[in-house]
Order: structure tokens, then sequence, then C-alpha cells
């Protein structure tokens, strides 16, 4: 009789979608497992057999066998090879005959003819399943695992080296005390807010951007706060715009770094005065430092949190450096702060596993993101070269934004209807975002489209391009 290890297994892949082949084989496996088509207990074929099997290379797949490891659906011990986890035994069968429900489609496969996802907020992945980041997987799956849930604010190792990164790279004057691990920019002003609404006793009035991140807006009006849209110019936030009078503001939600989607970067001067109408105001300004790692041809400006630590919550995360997979992040809060966070960190529960967070310690520790975010911002800065030249090509686009980040709006000609040039687009093949998703009270915005070149090739740029060109022609 054959072992599991010697069958073929079940597994489907698209080479030509955009979904990584890792994450397209991790599914496929938790999904043999989930429908009792791999056993508890049963072995899987090593790495390697599994690679010359499905043609792919031996860091796909080991890749995919460290995510399910570290979920817990796979189980390795030395001598033994790979198995399925003997502690699934008492997942429920999902019954004869049942047929799984939809799902809907990952950004960036193929639906209604739309093949290439071109929105923001998608990073190049290609270059982050290196030595290192093995090397830092392998330390943590190989660490004693813990009876206890992670520490609330993150575990120490974590923090530490997060305000280790925020010391070198952002010049913050950062104690791993004040700093908060979290499952990204979401769940960090989730945090926060719920932390400042129990401190204010009562509802929290936050000034945000306009236009602006969607998912924050819907954050923060799920908490209860009642929104402020401040009106956003080329340079970013109009400070003079914000309410001063105290009592007015709790809060301000702000992108100096790269204004999302407008894509201005905040001045020295508007920095300056942003703090001090904050503390007239007695308001807390939350930062969120998007795409701070991406910025060409200037050097950094001092990130707020140190230029007025007391007033300022600096808020990043791993998604656009790393990957959106990992669902990590960070917060660094003022020491006043504290308590607060962690009285509601404690209630709602650590959402990072301690996994992930070990391997991500191991990572910046030895150097690994610094290494990353370096390769990557070369790579960026040549991406974004190539998207300049090729609009510079087509006058009736005019590119903003573009000196800093993942992303730039591209204006269309006045007039022009730009729900109906992304419907001409996707026929094309490409997706973009439209900028006037991202108003919350605007009405005056510029027909415009939202273009991310993080993950995208020289080719999909140029077809894009070429197809909103052509679209937009007046």
């Amino acid at each position: 009789m054959r072992t599991t290890a010697e069958l073929e297994l079940p597994v489907s892949l698209d080479r030509t979608g955009a979904v990584p082949l890792h994450a397209q084989l991790a599914d496929a496996l938790r999904a043999a497992v989930r429908h009792h088509h791999l056993a508890p207990g049963a072995p899987l074929p090593s790495s390697r057999r599994l690679a010359d099997q499905l043609g792919l290379s031996r860091a796909t797949v080991t890749t995919a066998y460290e995510q399910l490891l570290g979920e817990g659906f796979l189980q390795a011990r030395h001598g033994s090879g790979t198995r399925v986890s003997e502690h699934l035994r008492a997942l429920p069968s999902p019954g004869p005959g049942r047929v799984p429900a939809a799902l809907p489609a990952p950004r960036g496969t193929a639906v209604a003819g739309v093949v290439v996802d071109l929105r923001p907020g998608q990073p190049d992945t290609a270059r982050l399943v290196d030595a290192a980041w093995r090397s830092a997987w392998r330390a943590a799956s190989g660490a004693a695992v813990p009876d206890r849930v992670p520490p609330p604010l993150g575990l120490p190792a974590l923090r530490f080296e997060v305000a280790a990164h925020l010391r070198a790279a952002r010049g913050l004057d950062a104690d791993p005390a004040d700093v908060v691990v979290t499952a990204g920019t979401g769940d960090g002003l989730a945090l926060v807010v719920h932390a400042l609404t129990a401190l204010r006793g009562r509802p929290l009035r936050v000034a945000v951007e306009d236009p602006g991140y969607p998912s924050s807006l819907r954050c923060l009006r799920r908490l209860g706060a009642e929104v402020l849209p401040v009106h956003v110019d080329d340079d970013g936030l109009l400070v003079d715009r914000l309410p001063a009078r105290r009592g007015e503001l709790d809060a301000v939600l702000v992108t100096p770094s790269h204004q999302y989607p407008w894509g201005g970067v905040l001045p020295l001067e508007r920095r300056a005065a942003l703090l001090a109408r904050a503390q007239e105001a007695g308001a807390l300004v939350l930062e969120d430092d998007y795409d701070g790692e991406f910025r060409y041809g200037s050097a950094p400006l001092p990130a707020l949190a140190g230029l007025g630590p007391q007033h300022v919550v600096h808020a990043g995360t791993f998604s656009k450096v790393l990957s959106p997979w990992l669902r990590a992040g960070y917060l660094l809060a003022p020491p006043h702060l504290r308590g607060a966070l962690a009285d509601v960190r404690r209630d709602l529960g650590e959402p990072v596993g301690g996994q992930a967070q070990q391997a991500l310690a191991h990572f910046l520790a030895g150097g690994g993101l610094r290494r990353h975010v370096a390769r990557v911002r070369r790579d960026q800065a040549h991406r974004r070269a190539h998207l300049q030249q090729l609009l510079s090509e087509h006058p009736h686009l005019r590119a903003r934004g573009a000196a800093a980040g993942l992303h730039v709006v591209v204006e269309l000609p006045r007039g022009t209807d730009a729900a109906a040039v992304l419907a001409a687009v996707a026929g094309r093949g490409y997706e973009l975002a439209d900028l006037a998703e991202y108003a919350v009270a605007r009405t005056d915005l510029p027909p415009a489209v939202v273009l991310g070149y993080g993950a995208a090739t020289q080719a999909q740029l140029r077809g894009a391009v070429a197809a909103l060109a052509g679209a937009a022609r007046p």
C-alpha cells in the first residue's frame, strides 16, 4: 500500500495569476486537510519531492509548509518529516455530498475580464523569501511552544526590535515599553480609539483627511467617533482648517509621509503647525506612517512623533514592506497612554500569533528587514521612473503624488467620466481605483484614477497606461 507521502496531492495552481504560488499551494493543502482528503497524522511529501511533483521551486513549497506550520495545520518533528497535525482529529467532517461555499475571488485573479489588479496597497513580495526570511521562521518554529497566550502588548523581543528599527529608520527616540504590537494599521487605530474613548468618557471627535483612507474612516465610524473631514491639497492636510478651541477636537488622523491617496508629503512647517494646533485643542495626533519607507529623490522629513512625542501616536505596518499576509504592525505611543492601551488590549486579546512575532523579531534582529527594504526601495524607484516615463508620453494624463509611496494619482481631462474610463480599462484587463471612492465629504475632486505600481511588471504598467490613455482621450 502506498503512503500518503507517495500520493499525488490534489493541487491546482494558476501560474499566470497574481496570487503567489506559495499562497495557492497553502490554500490547496489547507482545503485538503479541512475536507479530510489528508487525515490527521498523515505524512506529506518532502519539500523537495513535492516541488518536483508540481514543477515548483523548493522555496515555494517550503514557504507554504511554514505558513501551515505556523497556523497549526501541519507539524514537523525531527526524523519523521512533515505531517498533518494530530490535533485536527476533532475537526468535524464536511459531510457527504457537501459542496464548499463559494468564496470571493482574491485580488489579482481574473474576474469579469480583469486580470491585472493595479489598485493601490499591493507590495512586491518576490524578494521576500530569502535566506534571512527562511531562517527567521525556522528559528520561530523550532522554539519551544509556550503554554500561554502572547503578552497583551506583544513579545518583548519584538517590541525591542521595533523600537530599534524606529530609532534607526525614522530617527525616533523609541522606548520598547511604549511599543504595542498590532495586527496592522486598522487594529492599531481601533486600539487607540477604544483607549482614548475610555479616557475621555465619551465618543471622540476625530479630524480626517479628505480624501482619505476608506477603511480608517469605516473603523472610526464603527467605533462611534464623529468624523470631521478636512481638505488636503498637493502638500497634504490643510492644517489651518482644523478646529482650534479646546474641546472641539479629540484626535487628528493624518498620513504625513505620503498622503493617501492624493500623494502629498506634509512639509515641515505644516508638521509644526499641526502639532501646535493639536496641542492648543487638546487633541492627539494619530500619525499613520503610510509608505514612510518609500521616498524618492529627497531626504525624509522628521516623523511627527519625533517632533512632538507627547502628543503623537505613531502607527506603522509591515504590510507594505513585507506582506499584508502577515497582518502585523505596531504603535509607538506616549507613556501617558501606556496603561489605557494595555487595558484595552487585555480585554480584546493579542491578535498576532506568538510564532509570527518570534519570526519577525528574528528577522529584524538579523538585519533582514533593513536589507529587504533597501532592495525593494531600489526596485520601486525603477518602477516609478518607468511609470512616469510612460505617463509623460500622454499629455492629457497628469500624474500627481509620485514623490513617495507605491501609487500615483492620474488626473484625467476635465469633464471626463472617470467611472466610464475605469470600465473601459477593465475591459482591457486592468483594474484601477476611482479617486472619488476616497472622498469623505468632498464633491470637488477632479476626475482621476489611482494606479498602484507596487507589484506591477513593466509590461503590465505599459499595457495599463496605454489602455488608460486610450479610454481617457479627449
